[in-house]
């Protein structure tokens, strides 16, 4: 593990400095708000947890603070990775399918997390948002299920929906993955607070782990 560790702590400032463009920046996760029906707040203690976790477990060096910003804002464009998530109903305006379009297309990374509810929605826009690109499902040995930990079978199942298995589906700028969509697994629940739906820790470092994975993948891709 160490010679993964000292590549990953050159190779990531490298990457936070490139993508932002300003030397002060703050890396974080952007929660982005988005337009619609969908509680994109949802599950408020998540991300704190996974940006701790990031700083304890692994050569990332994150803000403890995850950003909140408007997909329509021009401000999203400063953060390189942004978490979308929810329950309802995703409608993005026109501004926001353009803001999106730009960001991921100029080296942006977007992790969607399905909470249950938002599925259809939000393949839906993702089509008005790219309408030539396919998901694709990401087989078990691709990288991102071990850029820093090893995590065997795919994405773990945190939360029950529909007695589906979890899915880890991308899309593909060339050879970048831009959109990681992680259905019917709910990492955002395991990554919450023990004490609000009760997940035994070995299913919450689970989820912690592969929300640390994600993260690095989307730097060192």
């Amino acid at each position: 593990m160490l010679p993964k560790t000292i590549s990953l702590i050159a190779v990531v400032a490298l990457t936070f400095s490139a993508v932002a463009g300003q030397d002060d920046w703050e890396s974080t996760i952007c929660r982005v708000k988005y337009s619609g029906g969908g509680d994109w707040y949802s599950d408020p203690s998540s991300l704190p947890n996974l940006l701790k976790f990031l700083n304890n477990h692994t050569s990332v060096s994150v803000s403890s603070v995850e950003a909140r910003v408007a997909l329509d804002d021009d401000e999203v464009f400063g953060y390189p990775y942004l978490y979308l998530t929810g329950h309802g109903n995703v409608r993005f305006s026109d501004r926001e399918i353009e803001n999106l379009r730009r960001h991921l297309t100029s080296g942006g990374f977007l992790h969607t997390d399905d909470n249950y509810g938002l599925d259809k929605s939000f393949r839906r826009e993702m089509k008005r948002v790219f309408p030539e690109k396919e998901w694709v499902e990401l087989p078990f040995d691709h990288p991102i299920y071990s850029s820093f930990f090893e995590i065997a079978g795919g994405l773990p199942k945190i939360h029950e929906h529909d007695n589906k298995p979890p899915q880890g589906l991308g899309l593909f700028e060339g050879d970048r993955l831009v959109v990681f969509y992680s259905y019917e697994s709910d990492l955002g629940d395991g990554w919450e607070d023990s004490s609000v739906h009760d997940n035994p820790e070995a299913k919450r470092i689970s989820a912690l782990r592969m929300g640390a994975n994600i993260f690095i993948y989307s730097l060192i891709q």
